[in-house]
């Protein structure tokens, strides 16, 4: 697996990819769609791979 892979991004940034509002990604998070990995401060990242693979399953990659 490649660096890349590894990355984890935020919120808005997943947003982004899928063209929505960061409160989608997290309502997805909570009805599983995605998986939300907590921080240390208490803000969700989602896998790169994750994210990589829900894209393609969308048809938006």
């Amino acid at each position: 697996m490649d660096k890349n892979q590894d990355r984890l991004l935020t919120p808005a940034e997943v947003a982004e990819l899928f063209r929505v509002d960061p409160k989608t990604v997290t309502r997805w998070a909570k009805s599983g769609k995605l998986t939300a990995v907590k921080t240390l401060g208490g803000h969700r990242r989602y896998k790169q791979s994750e994210v990589d693979l829900l894209l393609k399953a969308s048809g938006l990659k």
